[in-house]
């Protein structure tokens, strides 16, 4: 098993410490992207390498190891990149494959390998005179390589860049490989035993596939001199080989410079033939796309402005995938000018979201696209089917009313509760909840729960060393967004297919008629109560415990009495505080309307011994619309863990 975080030790930028114990010196590395992918260059033995990263790298971690020209024909790498696989190349490019190069090529093996962890088997891929560098070392180390691809080879310096027959050669360069071997005359050279054509035997008994691209008119590596011998001589000891002439499209350079006829059948060559590899399960597999976004990318398309808001709890209020969503949505629609709405608050699930909407999201204007999670949330905090269903039905109607136009995306996330449960052959009972609802509105749904799972089961990581936690860690922030960004993609992509139809929804009936789609905040500021509460313009706790955003520092209506009484009257169909259940939270009982015996309800939740925690509670929600009566007071009771009889109100909620 192994672990890839996308953050890069301290050991890659001040040196390692190979098996023999000699320290291997690397200069600090520069971070670049190489075709979308990230990349770090750095000096190794005074040679500049440079290694390319998956976003999520296959299990094993697979690897191409390029012999010079690492940016030719680069489609191959960029399609083998999006299967895990990492590329690596290191510059001893006027070495011609010598004695030496293979050393350094030794001591890069070894680095990679024990201390980046790469597979111990390589991919080696070269072009032109890059056969000189491939063949040379894997001949002496047979049993780490998967297997060959080589575009054009040089297989016998005599062809190039000597030029000793057919070939155009290069006096230049054979002058600089005569000095590079250390042949003290042409005759040494030409009587030199150890090209890429001979001794073959241990790489055959290997068994190690080869593929070659050719051009049948290469005048400057003649297939004839040197593919052609190399594979005869190679299978005649019993080693698998393929030969693919390429002759689709135009060859310049005198042939040598041709595009590939058929780069999915050299990707297919080096996947079947890499020990151990599983392709990476592809995100697509877990999203729904549904209507699409078509509103979205039209907005963003033409009128070059845009407004972005993510609803959810912590796992949105923190860093990490929502930043990365922003910046690809920035980079996507680099014309276009961008709000965000960061409206995450630590605990928030369906319920807190259907009635802050509103308040944190709506008041802020138009809204083109709302991301929205709280399968994390609902079940932590106790919420029945009933109200996640009221809750994001709530939210979708609400939105939709606001703003028909909206695009919206359910995400539901990853916790171990969910990976049991899948393990068990089932669907986690939120994930059905809130997919009724997807499904009634077409909502787009992407669910990182399932794919995280599954990934996990197939070996691509680990949730104890990579993924760490629900609230993930840097590198699984990247499994998220590489997921979400895939899910984008395919969106714009049927956007553009169904030619930028704007897209006005007329509401279906509801689900479920009392759904949250009328919720307000009232503010505690707003609500009249007795002589025994208080109004407080800045609140803060007098004691140690944590507190969370938006509730701290803020008004808040409370007492630490009991017998404290409110009547609040409103108009809707549901009711509810939000108090800060705090390490002192006492009980209180409440009715509507005075119709019905009170109810109890105790404040005090399992996290309150050392947090001021934000709650929403719904008294009622099943109310007859018009006029009604909140009654509540504060008893003498309260729970053996509370330190007090306290209920501070934030606010009240009322669905309209």
């Amino acid at each position: 098993m192994f672990r890839q975080i996308y953050v890069f030790s301290l050991a890659f930028i001040l040196g390692v410490s190979i098996s023999s114990g000699q320290s291997i010196k690397t200069d600090k590395p520069i971070y670049t992207s190489w075709h979308g992918y990230k990349a770090v260059t750095f000096e190794f033995k005074g040679r500049e390498s440079r290694v390319v990263y998956p976003e999520i790298p296959a299990p094993g971690k697979p690897w191409v190891w390029r012999a010079r020209f690492p940016n030719w024909h680069y489609e191959m790498d960029s399609i083998l990149l999006g299967k895990g696989y990492h590329i690596v190349y290191i510059n001893t490019d006027n070495m011609y494959g010598s004695p030496d190069a293979v050393k350094i090529w030794d001591q890069f093996y070894i680095y990679l390998t024990i201390e980046k962890k790469f597979s111990g088997k390589v991919v080696l891929e070269g072009v032109s005179r890059g056969g000189l560098f491939i063949y040379n070392w894997a001949k002496k180390n047979p049993e780490k390589i998967n297997c060959i691809y080589a575009e054009a080879p040089v297989c016998d310096f005599k062809s190039w860049p000597l030029g000793n027959d057919k070939g155009i050669g290069s006096e230049k360069n054979w002058q600089q490989l005569l000095q590079v071997y250390g042949f003290n005359s042409k005759k040494e050279a030409l009587n030199y035993k150890d090209n890429p054509i001979d001794g073959l035997e241990d790489l055959a008994a290997a068994k190690v596939p080869v593929l070659h691209m050719i051009g049948l008119h290469d005048n400057v590596v003649p297939h004839e001199e040197n593919t052609s011998i190399l594979v005869e001589r190679y299978t005649s000891f019993g080693g698998p080989a393929t030969v693919f002439p390429n002759t689709l499209h135009n060859q310049s350079d005198h042939g040598h410079h041709f595009p590939i006829d058929n780069i999915r059948y050299a990707v297919d060559f080096i996947t079947s033939n890499t020990e151990g590899y599983r392709p990476l399960l592809h995100s697509s597999n877990y999203h729904s796309l549904r209507t699409g976004l078509t509103n979205a990318y039209n907005k963003f398309k033409t009128e070059k402005k845009g407004t972005v808001a993510f609803l959810g709890g912590s796992i949105t209020q923190n860093p990490g995938w929502r930043d990365s969503v922003s910046q690809y949505l920035q980079s996507r629609f680099s014309e276009t000018e961008f709000t965000f709405i960061a409206a995450g608050i630590s605990s928030m699930g369906s319920t807190p979201g259907a009635f802050r909407l509103d308040q944190d999201v709506l008041s802020k204007g138009n809204i083109d696209l709302l991301f929205e999670e709280a399968a994390v949330n609902d079940p932590g905090n106790g919420r029945t089917k009933k109200d996640q269903i009221r809750a994001m039905e709530g939210i979708v109607r609400h939105v939709r009313k606001v703003n028909p136009a909206t695009d919206i995306i359910f995400m539901y996330f990853v916790d171990p509760g969910k990976m049991d449960t899948y393990r068990h052959g089932n669907v986690p009972e939120v994930i059905l909840n809130h997919e009724q609802v997807a499904m009634h509105y077409d909502i787009p749904a992407i669910n990182l729960a399932k794919e995280i799972t599954d990934r996990i089961d197939n070996g691509e990581f680990t949730w104890e060393d990579d993924f760490k936690d629900l609230h993930p860690s840097p590198f699984g922030q990247q499994v998220y967004f590489h997921s979400m960004r895939n899910f984008l993609d395919s969106c714009w992509y049927q956007a553009e297919k169904s030619g930028i139809v704007a897209r006005q929804d007329s509401l279906p009936a509801p689900i479920d008629p009392y759904n949250y789609s009328g919720g307000k905040l009232i503010p505690a500021s707003k609500v009249y109560a007795g002589k025994l509460w208080s109004q407080e313009s800045n609140w803060m706790p007098e004691d140690s415990a944590s507190t969370r955003k938006g509730f701290v520092n803020v008004p808040m209506l409370l007492t630490e009495s009991p017998g404290a009484r409110m009547v609040y009257k409103f108009n809707g169909r549901a009711i509810g505080i939000v108090v800060v259940a705090g390490p002192d939270a006492g009980k209180i009982k409440y009715c509507i309307d005075g119709k019905d015996n009170p109810k109890t309800l105790d404040l005090y939740t399992k996290w309150s011994k050392n947090l001021h925690l934000p709650w929403y509670y719904t008294l009622a929600d099943n109310l007859k619309e018009g006029e009604h009566t909140l009654i509540l007071k504060t008893t003498d009771e309260k729970n053996p863990e509370s330190k007090g009889n306290a209920c501070k109100i934030r606010y009240l909620f009322v669905n309209k």
